[in-house]
């Protein structure tokens, strides 16, 4: 007599689920193995910051000496006001300021606009913190295109918000890299330009208050990469 199986089913094993790659992690705009442009594109994003914090103990003491390299180096807001200044009491020309500003402002705008382009809507997260702005300009460009993101990226320069943010969009969205140039540049000319004028406006004023801060350069140094230290030991704090 042949007997009859009574027990359940078998269970078929479940499958295991694929070993997690060491690549993929949440800090990293790229999904998997990263490519030649990846790798490329994050380490001149990597290097502009560097590059900002080792001219940072420099700023003071170029401001009131040196304002138009600083411009060039740098294109902070201190130097623009402090080279017009120095033009209006003959020292230099405020078409040297703008010409300087070019370059001092927009020398790493093309890496968060070729960000937009290999990475999309991660590395807008990432430069957003994964906060409200990101998702706000994702959903805007979606409805407006061009609409939105052309004026974006000229009025950039005076929003309170990343310009890495607002470039990185553009190019998400599409922006070709020559349009994506000429608004960035109208931008550009147009904060430069107004500073440059607030500067020239002081004139004498602006010019001894620069003078000031570099006569003092080493202890403002210190202050700066004291308060930098501190803001970067907080954010760590936070987000843990």
């Amino acid at each position: 007599m042949t007997e009859e199986p009574t027990g359940a089913a078998e269970e078929v094993p479940a499958q295991q689920a694929p070993a997690p790659s060491p690549w993929d992690d949440p800090r990293l705009p790229w999904a998997g193995k990263p490519r030649r442009a990846d790798i490329a594109c994050w380490a001149g994003i990597t290097l502009s910051g560097i590059y900002y914090l080792v001219l940072l103990p420099f700023r003071a003491g170029l401001v009131g000496t040196h304002p138009v390299p600083l411009v060039l180096l740098n294109g902070s807001t201190e130097g623009i006001v402090s080279a017009a200044a120095f033009a209006r009491v003959g020292h230099g020309t405020l078409a040297v300021v703008l010409l300087a500003a070019i370059p001092g402002l927009m020398k790493f705008d093309l890496l968060y606009w070729w960000a937009g382009r290999l990475w999309g809507e991660r590395i807008i997260l990432l430069f957003s913190g994964r906060r409200k702005h990101g998702p706000k300009f994702i959903a805007r460009v979606g409805r407006w295109g061009r609409w939105f993101t052309w004026p974006a990226v000229v009025i950039t320069p005076f929003l309170p918000i990343p310009n890495a943010l607002v470039y990185a969009v553009a190019g998400w969205a599409g922006m070709s890299l020559v349009t994506f140039l000429i608004l960035d540049l109208i931008g550009t000319l147009m904060w430069a330009g107004m500073l440059a004028g607030l500067g020239y406006y002081l004139g004498h004023h602006a010019v001894v208050v620069a003078q000031t801060i570099s006569k003092y350069g080493l202890w403002v140094s210190i202050g700066i990469v004291v308060l930098v230290v501190a803001a970067q030991l907080r954010s760590v704090r936070v987000h843990r």
